[in-house]
């Protein structure tokens, strides 16, 4: 079984992004030979909660437990020692939330875990950031750094963000972050409702250190076939 916090370059990550136990041990077991780290979201979390993250231990399989803890210092410690506990490998904190709040998860889940801090959402462009932050014209890559400047000074493994803004992040921080890219897609892929997605070869040649890569192979015809495409792309 992989070790999430020390893996090497541009590990991929399976989002099990379903609503039942059944259905992720299902793709799981499909790919689990191609592949033996998964991501438990929101979606399957709320369904089935802690027993997704049990099936996937049991399976010998390694857990990214993607909540985005966002609330008090005090709180978010106690739900990152509890999410520590299930057996995740890695989880997440929204860096807008402060130093002291990602300091918090941090010292709650000791070494076995690695507390990954949330940028800016692969979703969002210029403008809706700017409206969400109720701010004039911004420039992600730089909201990006300064962010992950909050997740460094806190004590994060690393941090979230796109594809786009790994080489940036990797110019101010060098390799003091891991850095975790979601909205991954397969060249010609569909984006769906990411708006900032990258190929895994262009994340990992920018710097990546995990790849999440979602609809790409769990919606695809034969998940094998395009498991094997997503490290085809990686190796070359």
């Amino acid at each position: 079984m992989a070790d999430l916090i020390r893996a090497g370059a541009a590990t991929p990550i399976v989002a099990l992004d379903v609503d039942s136990v059944e259905q992720a041990m299902g793709i799981v077991n499909e790919i689990k030979d191609l592949c033996s780290s998964f991501k438990v979201g929101s979606e399957l979390f709320t369904a089935a909660g802690p027993s997704a993250v049990t099936a996937l231990r049991a399976a010998g399989c390694d857990v990214f437990l993607d909540l985005k803890f966002h609330d008090i210092p005090n709180t978010v410690g106690a739900a990152a020692r509890r999410a520590a506990g299930l057996g995740a490998s890695l989880i997440t904190v929204h860096a807008s939330g402060g130093v002291a709040m990602i300091r918090a998860a941090v010292e709650a889940v000791g070494s076995g875990c690695g507390v990954l801090a949330v940028t800016v959402l692969t979703s969002l462009e210029a403008p809706a950031l700017a409206q969400a932050w109720g701010r004039g014209a911004l420039d992600v890559p730089a909201e990006v750094v300064r962010l992950a400047g909050l997740a460094r000074a806190g004590g994060a493994l690393g941090v979230v963000c796109s594809g786009r803004e790994v080489a940036d992040v990797r110019a101010a921080y060098g390799d003091s972050l891991k850095l975790l890219v979601p909205g991954v897609r397969l060249e010609g892929g569909a984006a769906h409702d990411q708006a900032r997605v990258v190929s895994p070869g262009a994340a990992a040649r920018a710097g990546a250190s995990y790849l999440v890569i979602g609809r790409a192979v769990t919606a695809a015809a034969d998940r094998r076939a395009a498991m094997r495409e997503v490290l085809a792309d990686l190796a070359g």
